[in-house]
C-alpha cells in the first residue's frame, strides 16, 4: 500500500531521495547537470511530499510558488523499482491538489529531453508544453510544461 506524507525539506527520506535523484540526473544531463543543479536548493521547499510503500520511501516531489498564483513543480523521483505503477502520477496529484488548497490555479514545471519517461508522465497527465521560461529560455535540453489546476 502506497502513503503519501506531506513534509517539509528537513525530511530525512526526502534529503535520501533527492541525492538518489540528483546521481540519476548527472548521469543523464552530464557536463550540464551543474547548471541544472544551481536551480535545484532543497531549502526553498516547504512544500514536500514523500511517497512511502509501506514504511520504505519510495518516492517525492515538491512544489514552490513561481508566481502569484502558479506554482512550481520540483524534485519528482521514484525509486526505479516502483517506477510504472503509477507512484509518479499519485505524487504529482497529490502535489496539485496541495497547490489548489493553497489557492494556486497553475503549475509549470521544467524536465530535461533526457528523461523522456518524465515528459510521458507530464503528457499523459495534461500538461502541456510550453516556451522555456526564465533560466531555461534558450536552454536546448530543458523543456517547459503548465497545466491549469482549477476547470
Amino acid at each position: 500500500m502506497i502513503s503519501i506524507l506531506r513534509t517539509t525539506s528537513n525530511n530525512k527520506d526526502f534529503v535520501k531521495l533527492v541525492s538518489n535523484l540528483d546521481q540519476d540526473l548527472a548521469n543523464r544531463d552530464g557536463d550540464e547537470h551543474a547548471f541544472y543543479q544551481q536551480f535545484n536548493s532543497v531549502g526553498l521547499l516547504k512544500y514536500i511530499v514523500v511517497a512511502y510503500a509501506d514504511n520504505t520511501p519510495i518516492g517525492c516531489g515538491a512544489i514552490k510558488k513561481f508566481d502569484s498564483d502558479t506554482v512550481e513543480v520540483k524534485r519528482m523521483y521514484v525509486l526505479p523499482a516502483f517506477r510504472g505503477k503509477g507512484t509518479a502520477a499519485r505524487i504529482l496529484r497529490h502535489l496539485e491538489e496541495w497547490a489548489v488548497e493553497l489557492g494556486y490555479v497553475y503549475a509549470v514545471l521544467e524536465t530535461g529531453k533526457r528523461q523522456p519517461e518524465a515528459i510521458a508522465l507530464y503528457t499523459k497527465n495534461k500538461y502541456v508544453p510550453i516556451a522555456n521560461y526564465g533560466q531555461y529560455s534558450g536552454i536546448e535540453n530543458s523543456v517547459c510544461f503548465r497545466k491549469t489546476l482549477i476547470p
